[in-house]
């Protein structure tokens, strides 16, 4: 038999609900893109990267990158909160 269990959807409640990992990685010349992750943890569910989305960047700096991705986390985290994923 397989160990495989369901987990129940299982919207988040507050902020403090969700992980939220913002950092750059650079590609050619000065350019850099912001590396998001965004995880709801009262079930594990990856909110963000999915299937068709967005590159966050170009950006001139990596702080910049870092920063516009952590805004975008935290979109995320709002209308996640508003309307939730299940």
């Amino acid at each position: 038999m397989s160990k495989t269990a369901f987990i129940p959807n299982v919207p988040g409640k507050s902020e403090d609900d969700f992980a939220i990992s913002a950092t750059a990685k650079m590609s050619g010349y000065r350019r850099f893109y912001g590396v998001l992750k965004v995880v709801r943890t009262t079930d594990g569910r990856v909110l963000f990267p999915f299937d068709g989305a967005p590159e966050l960047g170009p950006h001139a700096t990596r702080p910049e990158a870092i920063a516009a991705a952590q805004v975008y986390g935290e979109h995320i985290v709002t209308s996640d909160l508003a309307r939730p994923e299940l």
